[in-house]
């Protein structure tokens, strides 16, 4: 029996492009490839939205409705 470590899959991250809320009571933001609009407030609580950038996990996207708008 070997005990060692396991082999991880290498995580890959980019410059990602989100929009985040800008009122002080929210902490909401969302990747720009997982919007479903191009409406600029935020879903949560109705505020504003502005552009970011911020290196996240790669994520894609597979939606029909993404794919479409693309």
């Amino acid at each position: 029996m070997a005990f060692g470590k396991k082999n991880q899959a290498e995580i890959k991250e980019e410059d990602t492009k989100i929009w985040v809320c800008t009122s002080e009571d929210c902490n909401c933001w969302m990747r720009d490839n997982f919007r479903t609009n191009d409406n600029k407030k935020c879903p949560m609580c109705g505020s504003d939205m502005e552009e970011e950038n911020k290196v996240l996990q790669v994520v894609e996207n597979n939606s029909l409705y993404y794919k479409s708008q693309s």
